[in-house]
This record gives C-alpha cells, structure tokens and sequence, in this order.
C-alpha cells in the first residue's frame, strides 16, 4: 500500500469512526456533517474525497453495523447442536442486539428515515438474509420443506425480526418489549416447526401440486 492510499484509508476509517459515534449519541438528524469531519480530524474536502454527502456516509456506517450484527448471530448459532436450534439460538440474539446502543439509534431508529425504507431493508436483507435462508434451506435438504417455500419462509421470517426489533429499539420499557418479543419468537418459530412437512406446497387454495 503507498504512502497515499495508506493515508486515504486512514483518513476514511476516523471519519466513518467519528460518525458512528455521533450518530450514535446524537442521532443522524440531530448530527450536521461539519461535525463528523470536525471530530474525525479531517477536512471537509477530505470527508466528500471519500463520500457524497451525510447519507452515503451513514450508509457506510450502517454497513458495518449490520455486518457486525451478521457475525454476532453467526457466533450465536455456531454453538448450537442443530441447525434448528441454530436458527433460534441466532433470531434471539438479534432481538437482545436491539439493546446495544449503536444498533439501537443507527441501524433501527435511523436507517428508515435516514435511507428509505426501500434502502434500509435491502441492507439488512444483505447481511441477514443469507443466515436465514441457509439454515432454512437445510430443512428442504433434509426433506422436511418444499424448497420453494425456501425464500419465502427466509424472508417472512427477517421481516418479523427487523420488526420485532423495531418495537424493542422504540419502546418505553425494552427490557418488557424485549421479553414479549422473545415469547412471540418463540411460538412463531414452534409453529414454524410443527408446520414443517414436504407435502405442504402452498396454501389451502393451492391447485394442481403434486404432494
């Protein structure tokens, strides 16, 4: 790496490190951009060197927020004895990581408003989808689903984790939000499980699949 590019990088991770942190003290809407490249060391020109504007920079923090969040559950369900209880063992820890302060404000207070909705789900669907569906997918491997319901099932369920999620991050009480979505999880995950056989092809309307 040169001189230049070392110094690029170095400039890019201070600002993207000053930035998570205001964000997550103050909000992206309450941050204005002179003080990300204020506190990052940097000058204003060096900041739009490296980014367009507020929201490319946020984009990138969130990035590496949800990144961080993907590896989180992978460690979660690693230590799991079966790839059902992997499942469970990673969509639980997803609920107890609305607490962390910095998944809390960027990735579910912010990242809507901040991005669009449109934008802010295909992030998290970047990093969470492929968990889901892999350990989803092993289920029609071993027969137990019909690998057409794969995607939907992987994507149903990340949607009700980002909302879950949701209500934790802007409730009143967390801690009782918290719980409750556990509970919910967890019946939902039960169902899911008890539902699990090849022969279901589609809903009770579904014409002409073979079982």
């Amino acid at each position: 790496m040169t001189d230049a590019s070392e110094r690029g990088s170095l400039t890019r991770r201070r600002l993207l490190d000053s930035a998570r942190e205001l964000f997550t003290e103050r909000g992206y809407h309450e941050t204005p951009i002179e003080q990300v490249f204020e506190a990052a060391g940097v000058s204003r020109g060096a900041l739009y060197h490296h980014f367009e504007n507020k929201q490319d920079l946020f984009a990138a923090v969130l990035e590496e927020v949800e990144a961080e969040v993907a590896e989180a559950v992978r460690r979660a369900a690693a230590g799991a004895g079966t790839v059902a209880d992997a499942l469970r063992a990673g969509c639980l820890i997803y609920l107890d990581l609305a607490f962390d302060p910095v998944v809390r404000q960027i990735s579910l207070i912010d990242a809507p408003s901040a991005l669009g909705w449109e934008r802010w789900r295909a992030v998290e669907a970047r990093h969470g989808y492929g968990l889901l569906a892999a350990a989803i997918r092993h289920e029609a491997d071993e027969g137990r689903l019909n690998p057409e319901l794969v995607e939907y099932r992987a994507r149903s369920l990340l949607a009700t984790l980002i909302e879950l999620g949701l209500m934790i991050s802007r409730s009143e009480d967390p801690a009782r939000a918290r719980a409750l979505a556990g509970r919910a999880l967890e019946d939902l995950l039960d169902q899911l499980s008890a539902r699990t056989t090849p022969e279901r092809k589609g809903g009770p309307h579904h014409q002409g699949t073979k079982s």
